[in-house]
């Protein structure tokens, strides 16, 4: 197993007094060398993705606006949510590169799985920023997996509180990408999206699958849905499995309102696991997404790597 760490990773942050920080990344170290994993896995080390490899999922016209406002470091990259800093370009392609490196090496063989603590940018759709997200490391992954690796089918995975809109809607009439994202019920929580009945357009009608949870759902409620998750990923057979495994689904973050322990997340990281050794092929990637807590993305993604192993 490979976990990508570096504090060029950490550098993708919006200030301290922002819920997406830089010290998430140093959060994360800390336990993960507290828990002896750092003796037990490979580490990699990011890369800044390249501008062809950023544009197999976004614009070139976004890029190039991403870009701009890197150099000049003044204002948003949205509505208000995602602000820009000088070196924002740098520091968001180096989630995507720390994503690509990861997937490369499942891929070549160097691991069967990985993780990678800073990334899994799920809100950023193909031409524009949103949500703490700037480059959508997730869409770019599946993109390019699909056209170096000739795979046929990935899944994508999604634990996060918040709905994985920017994956959702760029692959929503896309049937090579099976989707199914557990998430609170958008009536109550950003981005609004992510209704039980919105499974897919056209011929990929019936590849997505949502389930929304009411506000206050804890294991208990996680366990009666996750065999929708595993049973939906039976069906379709992929090929390569991705896990957004947000820790703002835990009970205490400052700004979504599940109630679920870390044991959840490393349910489904081990599940997911097991599944992908049933299909023969073992490929399972991590991506931390968000999580505001520090104590709690700390405890969830230490647990989802011990589960991985």
């Amino acid at each position: 197993m490979a976990v990508v760490l570096s504090e060029r990773l950490a550098r993708y942050g919006f200030g301290d007094g922002h819920p997406f920080g830089p010290d998430r990344h140093a959060a994360f170290v800390r336990e993960f060398e507290a828990r002896g994993l750092d003796k037990r896995v490979e580490v990699l080390e990011p890369r800044t993705a390249s501008e062809d490899e950023l544009r197999a999922f976004h614009t070139q016209v976004y890029v190039d606006f991403v870009r701009e406002r890197s150099a000049s470091g003044q204002g948003f990259l949205d509505a208000g949510d995602t602000p820009a800093f000088r070196g924002v370009y740098e520091a968001a392609a180096c989630v995507v590169g720390a994503t690509l490196n990861a997937a490369q090496a499942i891929m070549q063989g160097d691991c069967r799985r990985a993780f990678v603590p800073i990334a899994g940018l799920h809100h950023a759709a193909r031409d524009h920023a949103a949500g703490f997200c700037v480059f959508n490391d997730c869409g770019v992954a599946i993109e390019l997996l699909r056209k170096n690796s000739g795979l046929e089918r990935v899944a994508y995975v999604d634990i996060d509180a918040h709905h994985g809109d920017g994956v959702f809607y760029a692959f929503e009439d896309d049937a090579a990408v099976i989707f199914a994202d557990v998430h609170e019920d958008g009536r109550y929580l950003y981005p609004g999206t992510g209704k039980a009945e919105e499974t897919g357009r056209g011929a990929a009608q019936g590849t997505k699958l949502n389930l929304p949870m009411p506000p206050g759902s804890d294991d208990a409620a996680f366990a009666r849905v996750w065999p929708q998750v595993i049973a939906h990923l039976e069906r379709f057979k992929p090929e390569f499995v991705m896990l957004q495994c947000g820790a703002d689904s835990l009970e205490g973050d400052p700004i979504t309102h599940l109630r679920f322990s870390p044991k959840t997340h490393g349910r489904a990281a081990r599940e997911l696991t097991e599944l992908a050794e049933r299909l023969g092929h073992g490929r399972v990637l991590a991506l931390g997404g968000g999580g505001y807590n520090r104590a709690n993305l700390a405890h969830a993604w230490t647990a989802v790597v011990e589960n991985l192993l």
